[in-house]
């Protein structure tokens, strides 16, 4: 595989491409509104197949616009995720996450929103950026930067912004703003609205994990949810010795580790899920009261995949697809057809994606390829046959991993610890269960997929600015 920005050239040649200044009175650039969700992993939708949750507008969303059935994120931890979604890039490129100091200028240079907003795009901001950086706020015309508050142990760490006298859940605040930026934006400009719930996040430090709205309570409430897949122990004790002493394990402890603590925690994710599903509702019944539904293109994804207590962990961070795989719809409400793709897509394509949407030539630098093409029955330059999956952080509670994935095989290691090489057949066993390593029946396939990695590992550390 070749540098994937090389792939990118013709990419603005969609119907009604424009550049900066180009639009008419009667065909101006669509409004984009960009949804990114926190910890929703892939199938914590409708459309999905899950038949316990309820997210009818989300589901809507889908079956009018198209869905991405594989879409997964190149590290599955929210300050590397959302860092490779605003600028295009692996981790292993422009090198954030936690701990790591702010975002470098010469990649927040080349992020959507610098971008998209001196392109002549009106921009807006509100929820979890989960990036550090100076100023940050100044990105975007309008924007509010917040999430959890940590501060407090409690309801409070969702309940503490306020409309008018009321305090109310962040998920129904950012909502809110949405509506008043669709408001006020100014009619002779397209704008380019990034909202970024802190929902579905379990608030760490509350002893209840999984806040809500008092509206949510009766949801579920005579549900039971039915216990996880790989919950024996046999699953958790294959696990390297790290992990079964890590973060995914103490988390699960908290949320899921007893019957009781499961069954609210899992209908706690799902009412959190479905109270950003009515906030997409209502953004999108004022486009329509407005006039401007049929020139708003919508994308939502999720900023990492989740376990629900599979292999008795919960979190994210590591390499199986549960952590790595979120649900993605792009909606064009110009394009009269549904689409279903199932290539395997990735979180860095949002940028090129919302760039081609917005009719601006794509930067060199972006890793990623433009989605858009699929929304129009074609094919992007390039049909990935292998992702790279990492997670660079040094943390030991967190063993740093990178992998290879392709439609038919998942390959990944560890990177500073002691432990077996794993390797998977996902067309005969999806759930990765079988490790088939050390099998010398499938040891080409390792070393196919071994050098695959350490291949696109050298791309995309060369493509690191000093």
């Amino acid at each position: 595989m070749e540098r994937l920005s090389l792939l990118l050239i013709g990419c603005c040649f969609s119907p009604g491409c424009r550049q900066k200044g180009e639009e008419t009175k009667n065909e101006r650039r669509p409004n984009i509104i960009f949804i990114l969700t926190d910890d929703q992993r892939w199938d914590a939708v409708g459309y999905a197949g899950n038949t316990i949750i309820q997210t009818p507008q989300t589901d809507r969303l889908a079956g009018e616009g198209t869905w991405f059935s594989h879409a997964f994120v190149t590290t599955p931890i929210s300050a590397a995720s959302r860092a490779s979604i605003l600028t295009g890039m692996y981790e292993r490129t422009h090198g954030y996450t936690f701990q790591q100091g702010p975002l470098k200028d010469q990649y927040m240079k080349l992020s959507y929103p610098v971008i998209i907003k001196n392109s002549g795009y009106f921009t807006g901001f509100f929820g979890k950026l989960g990036v550090t950086y100076k100023d940050a706020g100044k990105l975007f015309d309008v924007a509010d930067i917040y999430d959890r508050n940590g501060n407090f142990p409690d309801r409070r760490g969702y309940f503490y912004k306020t409309i008018g006298s009321d305090t109310v859940h962040l998920t129904q605040y950012t909502g809110f703003q949405a509506r008043e930026f669709i408001e006020n934006a100014p009619p002779d400009k397209p704008f380019c609205l990034s909202l970024s719930f802190s929902a579905p996040h379990a608030h760490d430090n509350a002893p209840e994990q999984y806040i809500w709205q008092d509206k949510s309570d009766n949801l579920y409430k005579n549900v039971v949810i039915p216990p996880p897949l790989l919950k024996e122990d046999k699953y958790f004790n294959a696990l390297p010795a790290e992990v079964r002493a890590g973060f995914n394990r103490l988390r699960w402890t908290w949320r899921f580790d007893t019957p009781e603590k499961y069954q609210h925690s899992v209908k706690g994710y799902y009412r959190m899920i479905s109270e950003v599903d009515y906030e997409l509702g209502e953004i999108r019944k004022l486009l329509e009261e407005k006039g401007i539904a049929g020139n708003t293109i919508i994308i939502f994804t999720g900023d990492n995949g989740y376990y629900l207590g599979e292999r008795q962990l919960a979190g994210k961070w590591l390499m199986h697809d549960n952590s790595i795989r979120v649900p993605m719809i792009i909606y064009d409400p110009r394009v009269k057809k549904h689409h279903e793709i199932s290539d395997m897509v990735l979180n860095i394509d949002i940028t090129s994606t919302i760039l081609e949407i917005a009719g601006i030539e794509i930067p060199e630098e972006y890793q990623g390829i433009s989605l858009y093409p699929y929304l129009r029955n074609k094919k992007p330059a390039e049909k990935r046959e292998a992702l790279l999956f990492e997670h660079l952080w040094e943390l030991p509670e967190i063993p740093s991993s990178e992998g290879i994935r392709t439609e038919k095989w998942k390959y990944f290691r560890y990177r500073f610890i002691d432990a077996p090489e794993e390797l998977y057949d996902l067309e005969n066993d999806p759930l990765e269960t079988i490790n088939l390593a050390s099998d010398p029946k499938f040891r080409k396939k390792v070393e196919e997929l071994r050098s695959e990695c350490d291949r696109q590992i050298s791309v995309y550390n060369m493509a690191r600015q000093k």
